[in-house]
C-alpha cells in the first residue's frame, strides 16, 4: 500500500516538472519604439546634467510651502490611495492564481450518528445479525481535490498574466503619485501667480482712484474737459473688473489644491517663495528617448499590460489541450473514537480525470482570437505610451528654451512699456498729448505687468513638466 501511494506522489511530482517545461506562450519581444532616435538637436539637452530619475521631488522644488503641501497630498489625496489600495486587490488576485500551481491539501473531521431501521434489512437477514441500537461513524482524512497536471502552461500562463497584471498596477500608482506631484506644484505655481498679479491690480487699483479723484479736481477747476474724467475712470473700471476675475481664479485654483492635498489648507505652512525664486532650472541630463522606456512608470506600466496579455494567449492555446485531473484522499473511518487511527479503519482514494474539448462550436478558437486581439491592442496602447511620452519630452524641451527667451523679452517690454507710460503722462501734463495717449500707455503697461507674471508661472511650470516627463520624482 506504501508503494501504491509513493507511485502515485511520484507521479504526481514528474507531472509537476514536466509542465514547467511546457508552455504555449508566444516569445515575448518588446516593440520597437516608433519614435525618432534623439530629440531635436536645436533644444538643448544638457547632456552633462544629471537624470531626472536620480533627483528626488525634495530636491527638486526648493519651496518650503511647495514640499510641506506635497507631502500633505502624498499621504491624504483620495484618489491616491485608491491606488494603493488597487495594487493589494492585484497582488491578492495574483497570489490565488498562482496557488492553483499547486496542490490545494485539505483536511477533514466528522462524526456522524445515525440508527438504521429494522424493515430497511428486509427478511432474508437473520435478526442476530440485525443491529438497531444508535450507532456513531468517526472520519478524518486529508486530501486533494481536482489538481490540475499543468502539462501546456494554462495555469502558468494565467499566473504570467496575473504577475504581469500586479505589475502594471504597481507601476501605475508610481504614475499616479508623480502626476499627482506635478499637478499639487501645477496648482501652487498657479496661485502663486494670481497673488502676485491680485497685488499687482490692488497697486493699480490704488493708484487709478487717485487719478480719478485728480481728474475730478481738474474737470471741477475747468483743467480738462469731462471726456478726459470719463478716460480715467474707465482705467479704474478696468481695473476692477481684472482684480475681481484674479480674485475668482485665485479661490478656484485654491479649492482644487485642497482637493489634491486632501483637506483645507494648513494655516501654519512655510512662507511661500516668490516666482521668480523659485529656481527650478535644475540642469537635467535628457539622454536618449528609449531611457523613457526604463524611466516612465506609465510606459513601464504598459509593458507589463502587454506581456500579460501575450500570457493569455498562452492560456487560450492550453484550452485546445486535454485536462488532467487529480483527486484523491487518505483517512481513517472507524465506530470506535479510540481506536480511530489504526490499521483496521485505514480507507484511501485516488483519482485522475481527463478533459478533452470534441465538439465547442468554435468557443476555444474564439477565446483565442480574443486573446491575440487583446494583445495587438497592447501594442498599440504600448507603442502610443512610448509616443506620448516622446512628445511631453521634446514639449518641454523646447518650452524650456524658448519660454526663457519670452520671459526675458517681456522683462524688456515691460521696462520699456513703463517708461512709455511716464513719458506719456509727462507730455499730457505739458500739454503736448491728449489723455487718450495716456490711457493707452498705462493699459498696456498693466497687461505687461501681468504678461510676466504669467509667463514666469509657464516657464516654471515648463520644468516642472519636464523633470516629470524625463521620469523624475518617481519612487523606487
Amino acid at each position: 500500500m506504501h508503494k501504491r501511494r509513493l507511485a502515485v506522489v511520484t507521479l504526481s511530482a514528474m507531472s509537476m516538472a514536466l509542465l514547467a517545461g511546457c508552455s504555449l506562450e508566444p516569445r515575448y519581444q518588446r516593440p520597437v519604439p516608433p519614435v525618432a532616435a534623439g530629440y531635436d538637436n536645436k533644444l538643448p539637452a544638457d547632456a552633462g546634467g544629471r537624470p531626472a530619475p536620480e533627483i528626488g521631488w525634495q530636491e527638486f522644488f526648493t519651496d518650503p510651502r511647495l514640499k510641506a503641501l506635497v507631502e500633505l497630498a502624498l499621504v491624504n489625496n483620495r484618489d491616491l490611495r485608491v491606488s494603493a489600495l488597487r495594487i493589494e486587490e492585484a497582488r491578492g488576485q495574483y497570489r490565488i492564481q498562482r496557488a492553483d500551481q499547486l496542490p490545494s491539501v485539505s483536511a477533514s473531521a466528522s462524526a456522524t450518528r445515525s440508527r438504521t431501521a429494522p424493515a430497511t434489512y428486509g427478511d432474508d437477514i437473520p435478526d442476530g445479525l440485525i443491529s438497531t441500537d444508535p450507532q456513531t461513524l468517526y472520519n478524518v482524512s486529508v486530501g486533494v481535490t481536482s489538481f490540475e497536471l499543468d502539462f501546456w502552461g494554462r495555469v502558468r500562463s494565467l499566473t504570467d498574466a496575473a504577475r504581469a497584471q500586479y505589475l502594471s498596477t504597481v507601476e501605475g500608482e508610481r504614475a499616479f503619485r508623480i502626476s499627482l506631484i506635478a499637478d499639487v506644484a501645477s496648482a501652487y505655481l498657479t496661485m502663486q501667480s494670481l497673488d502676485e498679479r491680485i497685488r499687482l491690480a490692488n497697486s493699480t487699483l490704488e493708484s487709478r482712484q487717485k487719478g480719478v479723484e485728480l481728474a475730478r479736481l481738474r474737470l471741477n477747476a475747468g483743467v480738462t474737459s469731462a471726456l478726459d474724467f470719463r478716460q480715467t475712470q474707465t482705467l479704474l473700471t478696468q481695473a476692477e473688473t481684472e482684480l475681481a476675475s484674479l480674485k475668482r481664479q485665485a479661490a478656484q485654483t485654491r479649492h482644487a489644491l485642497e482637493v489634491l492635498v486632501g483637506g483645507p489648507l494648513p494655516a501654519n505652512l512655510p512662507p511661500p517663495l516668490p516666482l521668480a525664486d523659485q529656481r527650478l532650472d535644475h540642469a537635467l541630463g535628457v539622454g536618449l528617448p528609449s531611457d523613457l522606456l526604463l524611466n516612465r512608470p506609465d510606459v513601464l506600466g504598459a509593458e507589463q499590460s502587454l506581456i500579460g496579455a501575450n500570457a493569455n494567449i498562452g492560456a487560450a492555446r492550453a484550452a485546445f489541450f486535454p485536462s488532467i485531473s487529480l483527486t484523491g484522499s487518505f483517512g481513517y473511518a472507524s465506530t470506535d473514537l479510540d481506536n480511530l487511527v489504526g490499521k483496521d479503519g485505514k480507507s484511501w482514494s485516488f483519482g485522475p480525470s481527463i478533459s478533452l474539448p470534441i465538439f465547442d462550436f468554435g468557443r476555444n478558437k474564439a477565446n483565442l482570437d480574443v486573446a491575440k486581439a487583446q494583445r495587438d491592442i497592447a501594442v498599440a496602447t504600448y507603442e502610443k505610451t512610448v509616443q506620448t511620452a516622446f512628445q511631453e519630452v521634446a514639449d518641454a524641451l523646447a518650452g524650456r528654451r524658448y519660454l526663457a527667451e519670452q520671459v526675458a523679452a517681456q522683462g524688456r517690454a515691460l521696462t520699456a512699456q513703463r517708461d512709455l507710460a511716464e513719458l506719456a503722462d509727462l507730455r499730457y501734463r505739458n500739454g503736448v498729448a491728449d489723455y487718450l495717449e495716456v490711457l493707452d500707455a498705462q493699459r498696456n503697461l498693466f497687461s505687461a505687468e501681468q504678461t510676466l507674471v504669467e509667463t514666469r508661472r509657464e516657464q516654471q511650470a515648463n520644468l516642472v513638466t519636464l523633470y516629470v516627463a524625463l521620469g523624475g520624482g518617481v519612487i523606487r
